[in-house]
């Protein structure tokens, strides 16, 4: 996606984009991958206010959320504030996380007695964390980390944090590329109120909330179904439905090759469905590695 787009169409404004954490996180990156490097973001403390934020056309143009992590999986909470809310998939990228680890200028490994981060930063790095009798830190997230490193100007305390923390921090990259495993790659979801959501006439992924009766092999005729129609089932996540007792709803991401095609396959699962809800319908996103 070129910069200063959302749903294919050229903005003719700098947009304004909520995302979870401060500058430097992650999550900015991610919107600078996507709008651009102009993107005025708009911090907020939980992915909560992130998507309260998004739905606030007065405040925002939407917002941007993580929503799976090649090695932790799913999250969660972050599918059910999607689901609970109005908001709609207006695209996706998928970004390569490096984890470094940075200190103030001058500081060595040996002047260590600290490290501080996002517990699943943290995780992430444990091979090489492990050779060092370094005290961990769990932090709110990776960027105010090295934030608070800059703002404190310690001399024992380091920050696991990406590059674009360490940039606009003013520390140096002591040991760069310090998480466990090379393949670790996060996947965020472009949100947009759905008085904004515009058609985009080359989509080929969607997203869709549904959920069937409590009947034996209801699940697999839906997903028998969408097969029959050629389309790709990329993601199915279940989740609980408030109320029903051991009864599941499921988030469904899928490809298609033709706008025709996906909308044919949904008049048919209704069909089989107790409630069907389209909640994006987008171009695939490309994979970054910075």
């Amino acid at each position: 996606m070129k910069a200063n787009q959302i749903n294919g169409h050229v903005n003719t404004k700098i947009p304004r984009i909520s995302i979870q954490g401060c500058e430097g996180s992650f999550h900015q990156v991610a919107a600078q991958q996507f709008f651009g490097k102009d993107v005025q973001i708009i911090p907020c403390p939980t992915f909560k206010d992130v998507v309260n934020t998004a739905a606030d056309i007065n405040s925002s143009d939407g917002g941007i959320m993580a929503i799976e992590n090649s090695i932790a999986g799913s999250i969660l909470a972050n599918y059910n504030l999607l689901r609970k809310s109005d908001l709609r998939v207006a695209g996706e990228l998928t970004l390569k996380i490096e984890q470094h680890l940075m200190v103030n200028p001058g500081v060595k490994l040996e002047d260590i007695h600290e490290v501080h981060s996002h517990p699943m930063a943290i995780q992430q790095c444990l091979k090489f964390l492990d050779k060092h009798n370094w005290k961990l830190v769990e932090a709110e997230d990776t960027a105010s980390s090295a934030r608070n490193v800059h703002q404190y100007k310690s001399k024992h305390i380091a920050a696991i944090a990406g590059k674009l923390a360490a940039e606009m921090y003013q520390l140096e990259i002591i040991a760069p590329n310090i998480q466990t495993l090379a393949n670790n790659y996060t996947r965020f979801l472009i949100l947009q109120a759905k008085e904004k959501v515009q058609k985009i006439e080359d989509a080929n992924k969607a997203s869709i909330n549904f959920h069937t009766d409590h009947s034996l092999g209801s699940l697999a005729k839906v997903l028998t179904k969408i097969a029959e129609y050629g389309i790709k089932l990329a993601k199915l996540q279940s989740f609980p439905i408030a109320g029903k007792e051991f009864e599941y709803g499921f988030h469904a991401d899928i490809e298609f090759d033709t706008l025709e095609h996906f909308y044919e396959m949904i008049e048919a699962i209704k069909l089989l469905s107790e409630e069907v809800d389209v909640i994006g319908v987008y171009k695939k996103g490309n994979t970054w590695n910075l």
